[in-house]
């Protein structure tokens, strides 16, 4: 399956999936809460891309191409990007296990190529809207700023307090 990188693991067995997912990206928390509620064949861990934590964990694997592109790292050094790490978390899900198959044939491999891009196309659209930024400048949506992604709102604004004396001035 085209996005996965050969580690020399021949036949390990999967018996738990990491997902690396851009904890900035409303659609990407929206779908790492969406994994957790599902029944899962195989354990999926669930951890920010870029994080310290993924960053010592799997310090072979680029940090920036994580956030670009989703990741899953299987528990004997298995790396799949793109649509190939979709299907594998489909596999680890009880319920969509027979999907996964069905995502696995040559045919189906497009369908999931063609979902994966539409995702990131979503994706791009959103961070590449500009806004006008917390203190009058240009900017992306940033939980540190003070937005939230809902997904029944969009993008709610709750300013950080300037109690500690932080505040930028501008």
């Amino acid at each position: 399956m085209s996005g996965t990188v050969d580690r020399g693991v021949t036949s390990a067995p999967v018996r738990g999936l990491t997902v690396l997912y851009d904890a900035e990206c409303g659609l990407c928390t929206h779908l790492r809460e969406w994994l957790v509620r599902q029944p899962q064949l195989v354990p999926l861990e669930l951890v920010p891309a870029g994080s310290a934590e993924a960053r010592s964990r799997f310090p072979g694997v680029d940090p920036a191409g994580t956030l670009e592109e989703v990741t899953v790292i299987g528990d004997s050094g298995q790396v799949y990007r793109g649509a190939a790490a979709w299907v594998v978390v489909l596999w680890a899900l009880r319920e969509h296990r027979p999907l996964a198959h069905r995502l696995s044939t040559p045919a189906g491999a497009l369908l999931a190529r063609g979902a994966v891009l539409a995702a990131a196309k979503y994706r791009g659209a959103q961070w590449s809207r500009q806004r006008v930024g917390t203190w009058g400048g240009p900017g992306t949506y940033r939980r540190a700023d003070g937005w939230t992604y809902v997904p029944e709102q969009g993008w709610v604004y709750d300013p950080p307090s300037c109690a500690d004396g932080t505040c930028p001035t501008g």
